[in-house]
């Protein structure tokens, strides 16, 4: 098993606004804006560990509040 995509890339996130039933969405890209990971804003995302984020779940939660909708930024936690 190789090192966590976060200690190896630059990463980048977007929160997008969902439509009448579908929620609020969060997607993780690499450097190459390949999506890597993709989850529902209000639910914490899975395999966290896989991504080099443990420890890290109460500022990444911070993050998501808090970021604008639509708006791809750097991933820096």
């Amino acid at each position: 098993m190789g090192q966590p995509l976060f200690l190896e890339k630059t990463m980048y996130i977007i929160k997008v606004k969902g439509k009448a039933k579908i929620p609020d969405y969060i997607q993780i890209r690499d450097e190459n804006f390949v999506l890597v990971a993709y989850f529902r804003a209000d639910r914490p995302m899975k395999n966290i560990e896989k991504f080099g984020l443990e420890g890290k779940e109460e500022a990444l939660e911070n993050l998501i509040k808090n970021l604008p909708f639509g708006k791809l930024q750097k991933l820096e936690l």
